[in-house]
């Protein structure tokens, strides 16, 4: 039924947790239109130098590279401020909504006590890094993740084939294991290692229940079980009971009901107690059904900050490079693939405030157009080549296919007559010979791969979206709507508000219409082919071991900030800061 009980329209509500803000979306229960949306910036964002004075005190501790850290309570504020004013714009009365929902970024963990607090809210723990959230681009644990990924293949362990033969330092694992090893305290203090999908859910209802979406790709739980204690002993002794004291819990499909608003979080955000709240999910894979893209063969990229490739299919494959299979991770009945770009518009960003000189600036606010439309105006008017240009897209590791976050970004081929659009244009580039790459492991692996959508805040970009055709060789539909997860994860909770008998039923009536259509350029992917065999020998040459020089650097940097962290009187690098000493 899409009406209250008392015959009046009723909604539901998708809130999509994002790096840098939350976004709520108000959304009606018949057909999908969205009514309201409202959105609110995390007031500290992500923390990658140091640790916020308002939380953790003068001398707060300071943070070596590779970490990304956030602030749990940044996500209450969502449900306390966007919530309540997307019900406002869209005008409805509150006690018509029947369900929330919610999603998130991952892997994004939070350490727990037993009733929920962060360890960061305890007062012996605020100026403990270690405490904090660790936000899914944390890659400080890359040096756990390779001895999970060199045990298990020593091992054989049939898990690790489902990840397409490696484990990422982004995940469960790798993270839990770098805080055992590095702050051993806050590790015996936390009661349990949460996925932030997960917390925000238990805020919401009050039960802690482990979605299956990141329990499967993000927390190595494949078949029902976890890793053995045999292996995460073998890891680390202290490190065996991981699984049964700080991971393990009730596991919840996607669709159902993880429990019901509390009266506290009813107060937070306006809507009436009681209502259905869904089990947790991640952005991108509810954004496959927002998108009407739940068939096999259909490939969904959530473009933003990172992008997210998820797909299904109906049969089970082993595809090297991939984040991860799960039976169900997307919808019931099919196998959920995913695959993923580690930096995407953070590559684009990165530049433009870092390689873009001032009078690009000026110029692009005198003609009232922002620096990346600036840009974008420049390089459509370049030939396929005319750069003379080629980029590797790893400014924040690789994530697919190569699993290697201590890789780094190239351009080669600058020269003294080398523009910023130059530039600009190649990492543009870089990213779609990076998702081709993606699509190419897939049908090697015999996954095909019928369809691209693209959802996220990139699609706006209409030289990027043909880039990503020509270079795909596919033709490209992106999403109508402007808030793909926040919709996705509203059909979610219509689902469990009992509105939909599933998720693929709700999306053929709730999800949104396809957008702009792009068509390959015959003569485009032609020039882009020959483009693209050279990113595939610079992506071999640096990324498969022929070359070692950027995991020689990183060791040298790691080496460096290390010494320049310790104290004074202090000549064991980092360690000391990581476990709370003042900075």
């Amino acid at each position: 039924m899409d009406v209250t009980a008392d015959g009046r329209e009723s909604f539901v509500i998708g809130v999509d947790y994002g790096t840098l803000s939350g976004r709520a979306v108000i959304v009606r229960v018949r057909d999908g239109k969205e009514l309201g949306s409202a959105v609110f910036d995390y007031p500290h964002a992500v923390i990658t130098e140091v640790l916020p004075a308002d939380m953790a005190g003068d001398g707060a501790a300071r943070l070596p590279g590779e970490w990304a850290l956030q602030v749990p309570n940044d996500y209450r504020d969502v449900l306390r401020h966007a919530v309540p004013a997307a019900i406002a714009e869209a005008g409805i009365d509150p006690s018509a909504v029947v369900g929330i929902a919610t999603d998130f970024t991952a892997c994004t963990m939070v350490p727990v006590k037993a009733d929920g607090t962060p360890l960061n809210e305890l007062q012996e723990f605020a100026n403990r890094p270690h405490a904090y959230v660790k936000l899914w681009r944390h890659h400080a644990a890359q040096a756990q993740a390779d001895r999970i990924n060199v045990l298990a293949r020593e091992r054989d362990e049939a898990w690790l084939l489902r990840y397409g033969g490696l484990i990422s330092s982004e995940w469960e694992f790798a993270k839990g294991l770098q805080l055992l090893e590095e702050d051993p305290e806050a590790y015996t203090a936390m009661d349990h290692w949460v996925e932030a999908a997960d917390w925000i859910v238990w805020q919401l209802c009050g039960n802690y229940v482990r979605n299956a979406c990141t329990a499967g790709y993000k927390g190595i739980y494949q078949d029902g079980t976890y890793p053995s204690e045999e292996f995460l002993a073998a890891l680390n002794p202290q490190f065996k009971d991981f699984v049964s004291t700080k991971l393990d819990h009730t596991i919840g499909r996607l669709g159902d009901a993880a429990g019901y608003l509390t009266a506290e979080a009813a107060a937070w955000t306006g809507l009436p107690e009681g209502i259905a709240v869904a089990v947790g999910n991640v952005d991108a894979h509810v954004t496959a059904p927002a998108a009407k893209a739940v068939e096999p063969g259909q490939l969904v990229a959530i473009m933003g900050t990172s992008t997210c490739h998820v797909m299904n299919g109906t049969e089970l494959r082993e595809v090297p490079g991939m984040c991860g299979v799960v039976d169900g991770g997307i919808v019931g009945g099919l196998w959920g693939y995913e695959a993923g770009q580690s930096g995407v518009g953070d590559i684009f960003g990165w530049f433009t405030k870092n390689g873009v000189p001032p009078e690009y600036h000026d110029a692009a606010a005198r003609l009232g157009l922002g620096i990346h439309e600036y840009l974008t105006e420049l390089a459509s008017g370049q030939a396929i080549g005319e750069h003379g240009l080629i980029a590797l897209d790893w400014h924040s590791g690789n994530r697919s296919v190569l699993v290697d976050h201590e890789l780094s970004g190239v351009v080669v081929g600058q020269t003294l007559a080398t523009r910023p659009e130059d530039i600009y244009r190649a990492l543009l580039e870089a990213t779609a010979f990076g998702t081709r790459t993606i699509v190419d492991a897939f049908r090697n692996s015999g996954v095909p791969v019928k369809e691209f959508i693209v959802a996220g805040g990139l699609l706006k970009n209409k030289l990027l979206m043909q880039i990503y055709a020509d270079i795909t060789g596919l033709q490209l539909s992106t999403i109508g709507s402007a808030q793909g997860p926040a919709l996705g994860s509203a059909i979610h909770a219509a689902v469990a508000a009992g509105r939909y008998p599933d998720v693929r039923a709700a999306s053929v009536v709730m999800g949104s219409e396809p957008g702009a259509v792009y068509t390959p350029v015959p003569d485009n992917v032609a020039a882009y082919e020959e483009l693209f065999r050279e990113y595939r020998d610079l992506h071999d040459y640096f990324g498969r071991g022929m070359n070692e020089v950027m995991h020689r650097l990183k060791k040298i940097q790691r080496r460096v900030q290390a010494g320049a962290l310790a104290p004074a009187n202090d000549t064991s690098g980092s360690a000391t800061v990581l476990a709370g000493a003042k900075a």
